[in-house]
């Protein structure tokens, strides 16, 4: 009966082959595409949430991580695979912009299937606790005063924190050393053992900041975070900078419509588990369920301001520096 009432409520379109085509989908393990490396804030919720998802399909949804191009390499992969359900991965919110810019082969309305938008994410700042910056202004003076000499590292060129810090950076008139990694995991293990200065991530930096390796400057968000309430926000800060790029889940393009609705309807489930939610307050991530007509909607809107925001921070000549 709940499936009858969320199919309906879904004003589901008529079936190509009916259900009879997808009846005993999935009748094998699915492969979940998580563009990011192992070890990782996104990968450890994405594991929490295929947990989830796989207890509502029947099957097992085995992770492959496939890092690089700042999650774009991932989300070409999922998009270019057999599209009959049984592989489908992250949507990075960011390829709103990198198909723009030319550097992703994708078209986020021709190419992707999307079945639900699951959380947002925590972004911040994070330096070591030796550093002599005890606020972000610190290190906004220390910059001014050396312009280009401090080094901070991100998940990839032209991703939501790379872009963030530069949004940033433009607000409060600095020059920063960009230092682009395969993922955050690998730009924290370089934070930690002093190759870079800065570290601008999703969260990956909790834990550190919690047992006091790392000191937290500022996070990104519209308000302050739970985890982290003593924490200046960057418009706090004095910088009117927001950055809160959710990401979902979804698949490649044309898929069986009665597929789909058992994806989403897997993923409502996931999303609002009681596991997703804890695996994303260990991180700080709040849980923004949309399902998979409305998360399209919400990419559309999306894609129309990283148009405004590309040529405002003139991301097409920074990607060309590389």
């Amino acid at each position: 009966m709940q499936r009858r009432t969320f199919i309906q409520a879904l004003g589901a379109t008529p079936m190509v082959g009916g259900w009879a085509h997808a009846a005993n989908w999935p009748e094998r393990p699915l492969t979940f595409i998580c563009p990011w490396p192992a070890g990782g804030t996104a990968d450890a919720t994405m594991r929490a949430l295929c947990g989830a998802a796989s207890k509502v399909l029947g099957q097992p949804i085995a992770v492959d991580n496939r890092a690089g191009a700042a999650g774009m390499l991932g989300l070409k992969a999922m998009a270019s695979a057999k599209a009959d359900g049984y592989t489908i991965g992250q949507i990075p919110i960011s390829v709103t912009r990198f198909a723009q810019l030319g550097s992703v082969a994708i078209d986020p309305f021709k190419d992707l299937t999307y079945l639900a938008r699951t959380s947002a994410q925590t972004f911040g700042i994070a330096v070591r606790v030796e550093s002599p910056w005890q606020t972000l202004r610190d290190l906004v003076n220390d910059a001014k005063s050396r312009p280009g000499k401090i080094n901070y590292g991100t998940s990839g060129i032209g991703g939501a924190t790379h872009v963030g810090m530069e949004e940033f950076a433009l607000v409060a008139g600095i020059s920063l050393n960009h230092i682009p990694y395969k993922g955050g995991a690998p730009a924290l293990q370089d934070l930690m053992g002093g190759q870079i200065d800065a570290l601008a991530d999703s969260s990956s930096w909790a834990p550190h900041v919690q047992s006091g390796r790392l000191r937290l400057l500022a996070t990104w968000g519209a308000t302050r975070t739970q985890a982290f309430p003593q924490v200046p926000t960057l418009r706090d800060a004095g910088f009117d900078v927001v950055v809160d790029a959710p990401n979902g889940v979804g698949a490649p393009k044309g898929i069986d419509p009665a597929i789909e609705i058992k994806l989403r309807e897997a993923f409502r489930v996931a999303t609002l588990s009681a596991e997703f939610a804890a695996a994303c307050a260990r991180i700080d991530a709040p849980v923004v369920y949309l399902d998979g007509p409305a998360y399209e909607k919400y990419v559309a809107e999306t894609y129309r301001k990283e148009t405004v925001l590309i040529d405002k921070l003139k991301l097409k000549e920074l990607l060309a520096k590389g």
